[in-house]
């Protein structure tokens, strides 16, 4: 066995592309449930990140997979893992 440290995995999530506007990047919308601390019912709750796309092949409406990455700018924490499934149209 080598004596490298073992790295803790990655979080990842996956969400829909929001904006391609800018260059390398995309804003991500990831949706999550959560319930209500009071009244119980689950509520649909989301976060838009921004994930570095070095190709810049992810479009707007593409659902994809997004891990934790090291900070690439003030707050771009994420980079683009794979597309899970393009866009129709």
């Amino acid at each position: 066995m080598s004596d490298q440290p073992v790295r803790n995995q990655r979080k990842a999530r996956t969400g829909l592309v929001v904006s391609d506007k800018m260059d390398k990047t995309v804003v991500v919308e990831v949706e999550r449930l959560t319930e209500h601390p009071v009244f119980g019912r689950r509520i649909r709750k989301t976060t838009r990140l921004k994930a570095h796309d070095e190709a810049n092949q992810a479009k707007v409406g593409d659902l994809v997979e997004i891990v934790e990455a090291r900070p690439m700018s003030h707050d771009k924490r994420w980079r683009v893992a794979h597309i899970v499934a393009a866009r129709k149209g």
